[in-house]
């Protein structure tokens, strides 16, 4: 029988999804899964949006430009410059989501056998964007007991070889939520050019600060314009995960034009997604102030009532909409699993997930959990309910 390739056998699974068939079985038997597993906001998509693919004369659904549209990027590069970000069309690329956009940048910058450090926990498809280019990931570990703040620079440099090619973040931070400071983004500055790597930033939760705190965006660091690589989305912007349209923004000509290659080899993003994004920028600030205050609230819920479990330990988010907790128990991929398949309160249960896939510190994360808190506050509240009888039970 044919064998399967070395790459495909170490590609690993989301542990995000992994546990999927365990929750219809749940659904099956007549249980409500509240999903905090999965980041897929509830908030609606701006209308703007979707009436641009509703009411639109297209006839022939034709192959977009490779690089999206000139109209898409000019108007983007506008978004951006308003968020004080100053870049213009030519310095952006239009991708199938973030995740072709992340699977771009790796193979215009590394050969196999290079290195991208990362701090970790960190999402986990960054293990399989890497293994898919035949990259080694270097983990540099951030700790829970300071809310998964940047790792000291000793820690990076140590870790730099003459294979690694770039330092990779994620900011605000999936799973951890964690929200780079002005400082720590000077710091990684400094380190880049003294070592000469790429800088990629995964920016596509710019939108989601809390507590009056200010987005810090590698694309707007002077001296950084051959080094920066922004990575950015609409999915949690515009709630648009269906959409499938990301880009990459850089003010490094050889790069984008090497990332162009990469998606003339695709052909071109999904038309119709490019149209409701670009009609998307029309959005009003207005929609984005009643879902930050809306993610505020529903993040000091939830960290408010985790907090409340004797054992829990949880890490208070400045960003995005995902927490690390850890629970007081030794497995929480088995507990996962089992809060589901064993387990539940007046015929409810949730689903978490497991936070050790997103280390790639073999034994890490293995007590943790991230918890997505895309769900309005009632449920939330009875979501940790859920989570306090269950590991009583479980415990026991």
């Amino acid at each position: 029988m044919p064998s399967i390739s070395i790459k495909g056998n170490s590609m690993p699974q989301s542990p995000i999804r992994k546990l999927v068939p365990y929750a219809e079985n749940a659904k099956k038997s007549g249980i409500k899964v509240f999903h905090l597993n999965i980041g897929q906001p509830d908030i609606k998509t701006p209308q703007v949006a979707l009436d641009a693919v509703k009411n639109n004369a297209i006839e022939v659904l034709s192959y977009a430009r490779s690089e999206g549209s000139e109209t898409y990027r000019t108007k983007l590069a506008n978004y951006y410059v308003n968020n004080d970000i100053h870049v213009n069309a030519n310095n952006i690329v239009a991708t199938t989501g973030g995740s072709e956009a992340l699977l771009f940048t790796i193979g215009s910058i590394t050969d196999p056998g290079d290195e991208i450090i990362i701090p970790e926990p960190f999402y986990a498809n960054y293990n399989g964007f890497s293994i898919a280019s035949g990259v080694n990931v270097v983990p540099v570990i951030s700790s829970i007991d300071d809310n998964f703040a940047l790792p000291a620079i000793d820690d990076f440099e140590k870790l730099i070889t003459p294979k690694t090619k770039a330092i990779l973040i994620c900011n605000p931070g999936n799973p951890t939520g964690y929200l780079y400071s002005e400082e720590e983004i000077q710091k990684l500055k400094q380190m880049v050019l003294k070592h000469d790597l790429f800088l990629i930033a995964d920016e596509v939760y710019r939108e989601f600060t809390y507590d009056g705190e200010k987005h810090n965006s590698v694309m707007a660091l002077e001296g950084l314009e051959q080094h920066a690589i922004m990575i950015d989305s609409v999915s949690k912007r515009y709630s648009m995960c269906g959409a499938r349209i990301g880009c990459i923004v850089s003010k490094n000509e050889t790069f984008i034009s090497t990332a162009i290659k990469f998606a003339q080899a695709r052909l071109s993003p999904p038309t119709y997604a490019l149209l409701a994004s670009e009609a998307a920028l029309d959005t009003p600030q207005s929609y984005f102030d009643e879902v930050i205050e809306e993610y505020e609230e529903r993040r000091n819920t939830l960290i408010t009532e985790l907090q409340k479990i004797e054992g829990v330990k949880v890490a208070n988010p400045k960003g995005a909409f995902y927490c690390i907790a850890e629970l007081p128990i030794d497995n929480s991929e088995d507990f996962a699993q089992w809060i589901l398949e064993s387990f539940n309160h007046n015929n409810e249960t949730v689903m978490v997930a497991p936070a050790g896939g997103f280390y790639s510190t073999k034994g890490e994360g293995k007590n943790q959990v991230r918890i997505a808190y895309v769900l309005n506050k009632t449920d939330l509240k009875r979501c940790v309910e859920i989570i306090k009888f269950a590991l009583e039970e479980y415990q026991n």
